[in-house]
């Protein structure tokens, strides 16, 4: 209703349509991170604003209504890409202005800065060597986040993990003045519909799955990073007989060569299947019986919240920004910090031994009756447009 009332509020003011440049590195259809951008920017258009997108590369189909600009830059090294990147934009932005600049990743000079990943500092200062804070990436990367977060940046930024935020106050002395929470934004298509247990028996089925088999499911593209390697382990420690009644699938898009070599190493290349980025991956949710999402670094990890609004328990570890979600509504398992890998064995098997749907159904019912987990994009995109709003008025 809030947001009704603000969205009226916008479209009653209109001297003219702001115009919005969203800056992202790469698009592709199956990121977190890019599935929001594109949310939110299409939520901006509903509300009347222009929309122009700088980008290195675009994988899938170009929104009607949406100028795409193909940074035409080129590197060796990836910080050098994004260092040429950034000052393309820059120049063209002088040569063809907009009201408002929108980061969905760290760059210098934005109006707005979409907070959807980790904090570099923290990574690099707890995760990295010393030897890796000498090189010329490290410096990069430490002064875009600071370009966004220190004290002389005026970025709006937008926040999504309210576990991050305590680092970049740490490292930047961030004001909460400019640091903007936002809800989570879970899709509908996630929410179990009617029929679920018909359909969530017809892709079994599909899945070639027994009624006796166990779903465990992993899904990120970041294998390395959302914890594959873990994962892995941990399915190969359960007793033969349960991992033989298991299937482990793994959805995302990543190279996967030294995960299969992995697998096979630890002789579960059987019961592991590497299915790429999948459209539908409601319907793998809807049919799994566990997802595990052991993640070194994840700023939220909102598949997390999309299994638990779906009925399906998580297993996962305390720095990924949405385990909260985990532990206040009951479904499944938050590994601590420090991390070990013990820990995550043993929470795999204790939750692949209760997989009673219905009852998992029923805490995700209550849970949601508590939360808003769905107004993340059309809230950001208000946002987003009165600032533009502000700035022409000013």
């Amino acid at each position: 209703m809030e947001s009704t009332r603000e969205i009226a509020s916008i479209k009653r003011w209109r001297s003219r349509s702001p115009k919005l440049a969203f800056c992202i590195f790469k698009y592709f259809p199956y990121g977190g991170i890019q599935r929001d951008f594109l949310k939110i920017a299409l939520e901006t258009l509903r509300l009347g604003s222009q929309v122009r997108v700088y980008c290195l590369t675009w994988d899938g189909d170009v929104p009607n209504n949406f100028e795409l600009v193909l940074v035409p830059v080129s590197a060796i090294t990836r910080h050098t890409l994004y260092r040429r990147y950034s000052e393309w934009v820059r120049n063209d932005l002088a040569k063809n202005p907009v009201d408002a600049v929108v980061g969905i990743n760290k760059i210098p000079e934005l109006d707005v800065y979409y907070a959807g990943d980790s904090c570099f500092e923290e990574i690099a200062q707890n995760q990295r060597s010393k030897f890796y804070r000498l090189l010329p990436r490290y410096r990069h990367f430490s002064k875009y986040e600071k370009a966004v977060f220190g004290n002389e940046s005026k970025t709006e930024i937008l926040m999504i993990s309210k576990f991050q935020k305590k680092f970049f106050e740490k490292y930047y002395h961030t004001t909460v003045e400019r640091m903007h929470f936002l809800p989570p934004g879970i899709s509908e298509d996630r929410f179990p519909p009617d029929n679920l247990e018909v359909r969530r028996q017809d892709f079994r089925k599909e899945l070639n799955l027994s009624s006796e088999e166990k779903l465990l499911l992993f899904v990120g593209s970041g294998f390395k990073k959302k914890g594959l390697a873990r994962a892995l382990k941990a399915f190969r420690s359960l007793n033969n007989d349960m991992r033989r009644k298991t299937k482990f699938l793994v959805l995302g898009q990543d190279n996967k060569t030294y995960f299969r070599i992995l697998s096979f190493c630890l002789f579960i290349s059987k019961q592991v299947s590497f299915l790429g980025g999948k459209a539908n991956v409601n319907d793998f949710l809807f049919a799994a019986d566990l997802l595990i999402l052991p993640a070194l670094d994840e700023n939220t990890g909102t598949v997390i919240l999309e299994a638990i609004v779906s009925g399906t328990p998580v297993l996962t570890t305390e720095n990924c920004g949405y385990s909260n979600y985990v532990v206040e509504s009951g479904m499944g398992d938050v590994v601590s910090l420090p991390f070990q890998q013990s820990a995550l064995n043993r929470s795999l098997k204790i939750l692949l031994e209760n997989t009673d749907k219905e009852d998992w159904l029923e805490k995700s019912k209550v849970f949601l009756n508590k939360l808003d987990v769905t107004s993340l994009h059309e809230k950001a995109a208000i946002k987003i447009h009165r600032i533009a709003v502000k700035k022409i008025r000013s």
